[in-house]
Parts: structure tokens; sequence; C-alpha cells
């Protein structure tokens, strides 16, 4: 092992210092984020601002940019969408999932997301005889290459969080106009950010993201094949707990409830023995019997508003107690593992601060109504819900584009019970063999989830003890996953290999 004194240490850092400030120099001075109010000091840059999609209509979508802790001129580009439809990544998934900062309990300040997919670990023996710091450059080499990525977050689309448009008509959208949208905003942020056109790009998601997702990679392929100059370096793409099969998604939801004690019985066997989900549609079930919308209704009765849903094991937040006192770090119910319940409204308040808003280049036009989590003004497609997603995923794994499907496992709005089953089907449509048998996966020597790959470009795996914002709920496996997949490595499926992170 070679041994490096300390100040060759420092020397090196230094050098990595000088790397990033000379990297930053060509980004957009004008979107750069200098300081959020209560944030504390960190080694690298983020942006926010706007891209303009149509002049004339006044429709722009707002971004959220983070660098990569370390070497970002050498990292990858990760793009994340939150789902809803209509729910934001920029200042939702961004400060309460896999961004660098969470909000603090009092709704005016930060702290560092520790997890946060921007970082990686950096590998220190200490010597406590010569008390010395002993660095094995070749780690550090492996290490440099293991951290994860810059992350861009996006609020697609217009009317989510604080994109907008002037013409009305614009907040009346679907998936096909999103997945537009999306692409015409990544051919602008690429032309903020020309040192991005020719790295690799990877695109991330959760929930309605299974159709963000999949549709905006179609898109992507598309754009490519047409395109005589600039094509987009798309390596591979993950989604979390995704909506993927409306018919086999629903079911599942009702054979978690059944599996997990939330609903009897016998309301579990009329579902399962009298629904026909077949040929479930979102807006018009016209085709469920009568004892399958009792037993329904009745199931949607037992699991009130004292349950999660998103995550069976949280506990809930009392939001009246905590607008109402301003005490969040207090008054915030917390469950041994440490999860903030009540982190949604101490978000809701701290975007609401207009030296928040002004720090981020937000809300530029002055918007007659407060950032949300989760769109009140959209209008989206409710039939769209019904695409199934499997024939557009395998147009993007036929063009050799690596997919990750992956499921916290105490998620009841989208099971892993179904995705996995949906997965499966995917597999067998491409006539994929399994390529890694289904199994345990480890983090940390501890058993991570579990996982499957077909055909050496299709994974499917569970996050243990992960609810529907995995990265949230657990952010150390999540982080792992996220970089085992970034790495185009498999899942560690022993313990003497699950160490590095």
């Amino acid at each position: 092992m070679a041994a490096v004194s300390l100040r060759n240490v420092v020397v090196v850092m230094a050098v990595v210092l000088v790397t990033v400030q000379v990297f930053a120099q060509g980004y957009p001075e004008a979107d750069l984020v200098v300081r959020l109010p209560g944030q504390l000091k960190v080694a690298f840059r983020q942006y926010a601002g706007y891209v303009d999609l149509d002049m004339n209509a006044g429709r722009s979508l707002f971004y959220y940019f983070v660098e990569a802790e370390e070497h970002p001129d050498t990292k990858p580009l990760t793009l994340w969408l939150n789902g809803g439809p209509g729910c934001s990544s920029g200042c939702g998934g961004a400060f309460t999932e896999l961004g660098p900062f969470y909000p603090t309990g009092d709704g005016g300040g930060l702290r560092v997301n520790s997890m946060s997919w921007n970082k990686g670990l950096i590998l220190i023996i200490l010597c406590k005889k010569q008390r010395t710091v002993i660095i094995n450059l070749m780690l550090l080499s492996l290490f440099v290459k293991c951290v994860a990525s810059n992350l861009l977050f996006v609020e697609s689309p217009v009317g989510v969080g604080w994109s907008y448009s002037n013409r009305s008509s614009d907040y009346n959208t679907g998936d096909k106009s999103t997945a537009s949208d999306m692409l015409v905003f990544l051919l602008g942020w690429f032309d903020k950010f020309p040192e991005f056109k020719s790295r690799d790009f990877f695109l991330t998601g959760e929930n309605y993201a299974g159709h963000y997702i999949p549709q905006l990679a179609d898109a992507i392929l598309s754009y490519n094949s047409r395109s005589s100059g600039f094509k987009f370096n798309i390596k591979g793409i993950a989604i979390g707990n995704p909506f993927l099969k409306l018919d086999r998604d629903v079911r599942a939801a009702f054979e978690f409830f059944w599996s997990h004690g939330m609903i009897s019985d016998e309301v579990g066997h009329t579902i399962m023995s009298q629904c026909d989900f077949l040929d479930y549609t979102y807006i018009y079930p016209h085709n469920l019997s009568v004892a399958c919308n009792d037993a329904i209704r009745e199931a949607g009765n037992s699991i009130t508003e004292y349950v999660n849903n998103y995550d069976f094991l949280l506990d809930i937040c009392y939001p009246s107690i905590v607008l109402k006192e301003l005490r969040l770090k207090q008054m915030a119910t917390k469950m041994s593992m440490g999860v903030d319940v009540c982190m949604t409204y101490e978000r809701q308040l701290y975007f609401n601060l207009p030296e928040v808003q002004m720090a981020l280049h937000a809300n530029r036009t002055h918007l007659p109504y407060s950032w949300s989590m989760c769109s009140n003004l959209l209008n989206y497609s409710g039939i769209d819900a019904n695409i199934n997603m499997l024939p557009t995923l395998k147009r993007v794994i036929q063009n050799k584009i690596p997919v990750w499907i992956f499921s916290g496992d105490q998620d009841s709005v989208v099971p892993f019970l179904g995705t996995r089953t949906v997965v499966r089907e995917l597999a067998n449509d491409l006539n994929f063999k399994t390529t890694v048998p289904y199994g345990v996966w480890f983090h940390k020597r501890q058993v991570g989830g579990w996982a499957i790959e077909y055909g050496n470009i299709l994974t499917f795996a569970t996050v243990r003890g992960a609810a529907h914002a995995v990265a949230n709920t657990q952010p150390s496996q999540a982080l792992h996953l996220f970089s085992t997949f970034l790495r185009g490595h498999r899942l560690p499926n022993k313990t003497d290999i699950a160490m590095h992170d």
C-alpha cells in the first residue's frame, strides 16, 4: 500500500478544487445560486433558473442543478423527475429525497443530506501508532470513479412548482406534450451548459415518472436518429416504484393491503375474486361488478387518513399543529429510524419564503399562488394513465439502453408485487433469459433487498425497508443502488463485496 503524507493529500484536494473552479467557468453565471438561506457552506456549485420553451406563449420550465461533489467535470449528468403527475422535482424530490439538502425543523433553514446522489465516500485508514493518514492512491482513483453524479431536477410539466405559461391552455396537458416539452427543455439546457453535451446522460425518476422517463427516452432516441448534429449520450434509465401498467398496479395495491393486514380476509378475497382489472381504466372503471365496487369502497374506508399509503410503516404528520405552531423540529413525530414525517410541511414553508425564491431565481413572474409539492392548476389527461408503458420500454431496451426498475417494499401505492410481475412480462416479451437469478443483494454486510437481471440489460431490484420515496426512507441503500447502476455493475450478492459504499 502506497503511503503519502497529509500534506500531499491536501495538495491533491487543492488540485481538485482548482479543477472544479475552472470547470464551472463555462456555466451561466446568471443562474448561479450563491447560497440558499440557512444553507451550510459546501464545496460544490448549484444553479437554478428557467429554460424558455415558447417565448410567444411565455412557457418556461424551472430547473435546479447540482454539481457532483468531487470532480464534476468527469462525472455523468443525471436527470431526476418526480411523478404525480404534476408533482415537483426541482424543489420536491431535490430537497426531500436525493438532493444535497433537507429542510430543517424551523421551516427556515437547510441541513446537509449526507447520502445525496451527488456524493461519494473517501476511503481513509487511520494508523494509530504513527498517527498519520494513509491513503491508497489506487483506491482513491477508484473512489473518484465511484462518486455519483451531477444532478438535474426539473419542474415538469408546465404548471408544476415554478414552471409556468402565460397561455391557460398549456395547463391542459398529458404524456405526449410533457415528453415533447422536456425534449425542448433539454436542448435549451444543454445550450446553457454546453460542457455536458458529450457527457454520459442518465434518466431517473419515480412514480408517474414510469410514464415520463420511458416516453422521454423514446423521444430522445427518436431525436438522435434524425439529428445530423448534436446527439444525446443517453446511457441508461432507472425508475423507482414506477407506474407502468394500470391494471397490474391497481390489483397489486389491494394485494398489498391484504398481505399487510390493512383489509380483512373477506374484503381481500372479494376484490381478488370479483374484480376484473384486465380492462380497468383510470377514469371510467365501468367493467367492475357491484360486489367489486362495494369491496373497494370498504377497503378505502379501512385505510384511514392515519395510515401513510406511501410508507406503510411510517408515522403520520399532523399538519394543523405544524402550521399553527411553526415549531416543526419540536413537534414533528419521528420514528426510531429518524425519518422526519413532517418534512413535506417544512419544505412547503421554506420554498414560500421570498428570500429562498430570490436565491433560486425562481418565481420570476410573481405567480398568483404559493409553491406546492403537487400542482392544483394542472389538468393532466387521466386517459394517459391507461397507457401500457411496456412497449415503450421495449423500444428503449432494443436500442441497447440499460433499464433498472427498483421498488421500495413498503409502498402500497405502486407496490413491488405488481412491478416485479410487469418487469418479468417485459423480459418474456423480449425473449430474455435470466442472467442473474432472483436473490438478495447486500449493503454494508446486510441485506439491501432482492434483485433479478434479464438479458444483461434489464434489472429489477427491491430496496428493503424503503417506501415510495426510496432515497428518503433508505438513503444509504438508495445511494448504493444508484452508484452501482451508474457504473454499469451488478448489485453485490455476497457480503464481502458490499463494503465499498
